[in-house]
């Protein structure tokens, strides 16, 4: 595959021309269009009164401008999707420059009380789910959000594969972004599986037949009228009592029409998604498996989405005033729709929510094959049953830019605890989110930020972002400590990747180091595996007591009058703090 910048740009370029070439094509078409209607109208001034010359022209001429409406609005329509893959490509291009802080930041996943949500820049302003997101369904987004926090080790070599194989399908995938951007909902689609499985009928079973005898008779006697064997009366009365029929069922054919007015443009959306992912051929165990969902009735789902979107449609006519009264006399017209309608919930009511759910993997599936297409360097854990949970060659934090981003040789033993010490700014908590996120990485199945790296899959959890709470009446020491025992409880049930920052921040000094050392001892007799961060040096003497501890520093320099950083984690102790420096060489004492 080509770099992915250079891709991007020629994709671009390439949509572009094509864009022009549709939008001289709409230019033309208007103009023939008019023509033709100017044509016809002045045949049909010059032949009025000469029968069937005058009809025959009529016809033709009607059955041309329609043509050309329909054509106008397919070459429309596909340039409204060739525009979109356009700005797909735009977003592309911008993001590989480092410009991503306009989108949408996901912030309202963050979650304090989560395993490691909160702690690890995963949402919000410059986030790494600001950076891989490219959902264009609210769903989408949901289940994206889902992926990165659901913190599961399962199935971890399928999901690699589900990935990969999306990675190298860029026109697909781009192609249903742009389907997805096209259409606006109005309401979740939990709200609309809620409405469609606790739906009652209203309309009376019998109606549906009643409705249909109504129309044959109608059509009966237009035709009797229209060979003189009847009297017209006769229709007016017909006609009338259509429309007390109507109006008899107009309560419930009213609630009924509110309530899909909110449903119809998801159905709209959703359909065309549903035949991208049916028609396209996948190989990955997870790809087709999402895709025998939406094969398991008689019908495509795609169809089955559509049919409903077309009969929504037809019953949104209702607003059509000739539709409102002719067809309703003559026809039932809104009896009909809302038979179509119930009885399209009934048989398909108990499906609909797998639909929607398949629709929403993929579209979360396209952030997590974009991000792979998108940084080709990145390697795909190899798991591994060695002692090693991670080790990895040249780790990085994918977020960091390439040109001066430090990388670390980094292994951890199963049951190993760093404590790493270091200078303000040194880059030991950029160092900690750098693990925390291969591993929620490569527990979604997404390629990691290195030249290697060998995995042993375990759960996180981390605390590093703790704060007081005003709402709850509690103190910052306190909230802490909930946390430490949200960890030290989770640790009884399962394995897992704890990483600290600062342990027991909000108390002074030597209750602190006490405090940390025999929390550190907990943890080391749980088996758990993990990293601490401190600037409390003192911990560092664990070493010398467990087997499973060892210390680690990222050191600071003071090299002619300036502060100097190599961001480079070493054995042993940090040795240089650069407080006291910091504050005479910002004048603050």
């Amino acid at each position: 595959m080509n770099n992915p910048l250079e891709f991007y740009i020629k994709q671009k370029d390439k949509l572009e021309k094509e864009s022009s070439n549709l939008r001289t094509k709409l230019i033309n078409l208007g103009v023939f269009r008019l023509s033709v209607f100017l044509v016809t109208s002045f045949l049909i001034y010059l032949t009025f009164g000469s029968y069937p010359d005058v009809f025959i022209i009529a016809f033709l001429g009607i059955l041309l401008f329609s043509f050309l409406v329909i054509k106008y609005l397919n070459i429309k329509k596909e340039k409204a999707i060739v525009d979109a893959k356009i700005e797909i490509n735009k977003t592309e291009i911008k993001v590989l420059n480092r410009d991503f802080h306009y989108l949408e930041t996901g912030s309202e996943f963050v979650n304090p009380l989560h395993y490691y949500s909160n702690d690890i820049d995963l949402f919000g302003i410059g986030s790494f789910f600001q950076y891989i997101n490219r959902t264009n369904t609210n769903d989408g987004k949901i289940a994206l959000a889902k992926t990165l926090t659901n913190n599961k080790t399962d199935d971890i070599f399928e999901k690699q594969k589900a990935i990969e194989e999306l990675s190298e399908k860029v026109k697909w995938r781009q192609h249903f972004s742009a389907l997805a951007s096209l259409v606006t909902v109005k309401n979740k689609t939990n709200f609309i599986t809620k409405w469609i499985l606790n739906y009652k009928p209203v309309l009376p079973k019998y109606l549906a037949k009643a409705q249909i005898g109504f129309s044959l008779i109608s059509l009966v006697l237009i035709g009797l009228f229209s060979f003189g064997f009847l009297s017209f009366n006769y229709i007016l009365g017909w006609f009338f009592t259509g429309l007390f029929i109507t109006g008899k069922f107009l309560r419930k054919t009213n609630n009924l029409y509110e309530e899909t007015d909110k449903v119809r443009e998801t159905f709209k959306q959703y359909h065309q998604l549903l035949n991208e992912i049916e028609t396209e051929e996948f190989s990955s165990n997870h790809l087709k498996e999402k895709q025998e969902v939406i094969q398991s009735e008689n019908k495509k789902a795609s169809t089955i989405f559509a049919s409903f979107s077309k009969i929504l449609d037809a019953f949104d006519n209702r607003n059509n005033i000739i539709i409102a009264v002719f067809g309703n006399g003559l026809f039932l017209w809104e009896i009909a729709n809302a038979c179509k309608v119930e009885k399209w919930i009934f048989n398909y009511k108990h499906t609909v929510e797998n639909w929607f759910e398949v629709v929403a993997y993929f579209d979360a599936q396209n952030s997590l094959a974009n991000f792979k297409f998108n940084h080709q360097k990145f390697v795909f854990p190899e798991l591994s049953s060695e002692k090693q949970i991670i080790k990895a060659t040249n780790l990085g934090h994918p977020l960091l830019d390439t040109h001066k981003r430090i990388d670390n040789d980094f292994t951890i033993d199963t049951a190993q605890f760093f404590i790493i010490t270091g200078a303000n700014m040194a880059g030991k908590s950029t160092f900690l989110r750098t693990v925390s996120l291969s591993i929620v990485m490569a527990n979604c199945g997404l390629p990691v930020c290195a030249d290697s790296f060998q995995y042993q899959p375990i759960k996180l959890i981390t605390s590093m972002r703790t704060t007081d709470s005003l709402t709850e009446d509690e103190s910052y020491f306190y909230s802490e400590l909930k946390r430490l025992k949200f960890i030290v409880d989770e640790i009884k049930q399962e394995q897992y990747f704890i990483i600290l920052d600062e342990i027991l921040k909000g108390t002074n000094s030597k209750d602190k180091a006490i405090g940390s050392k025999k929390f550190v001892e907990k943890l080391t007799k749980s088996k758990s595996t993990g990293i601490i961060a401190t600037h409390d040096v003192s911990l560092c003497e664990l070493e010398n007591e467990f087997s499973g501890i060892k210390n680690y520093y990222f050191d600071a320099e003071i090299i002619k009058d300036e502060l100097h950083f190599d961001y480079t984690l070493k054995s042993g102790v940090c040795k240089n703090m650069n407080a006291s420096f910091l504050l005479k060489k910002m004048e603050i004492v």
